[in-house]
């Protein structure tokens, strides 16, 4: 029960970094365009994923928001926003979140949920 639990706390974690990075266009005065494209996008999709894993924890949920929180993290230099308060929040937030899905997976590959019921 208590990986259910640090699951559950996790995905509520990424819930709140995933509203942080969609609001931060709008709080920070990122640039308009691609910089605040994406940082709503990935925003979004975290949250998203979060409220899924929330209602109905899956593996699959866990390796996309290892996805895109390592999409997140790297976005400043593949989309040449380096230097910027935008960069800053995208690498803390993308290395936060790709690291709790990290820590999910790897938490649920040592102890695998049971798929079968006791009668």
């Amino acid at each position: 029960m208590e990986n259910w639990t640090n699951a559950k706390l996790c995905d509520v974690a990424n819930l709140i970094l995933g509203a942080i990075l969609f609001f931060a266009p709008w709080v920070l005065n990122f640039d308009a365009g691609m910089v605040s494209t994406n940082a709503h996008i990935a925003g979004l999709a975290m949250a998203i994923l979060a409220v899924a894993a929330l209602a109905a924890f899956a593996v699959w949920e866990e390796w996309l928001n290892l996805i895109v929180g390592l999409w997140t993290l790297v976005s400043p230099w593949v989309l040449g926003f380096q230097g910027t308060t935008a960069m800053t929040v995208c690498v803390i937030i993308g290395a936060a979140v790709a690291i709790l899905a990290a820590i999910e997976l790897w938490v649920m590959s040592q102890n695998p949920p049971r798929l079968t019921t006791h009668s």
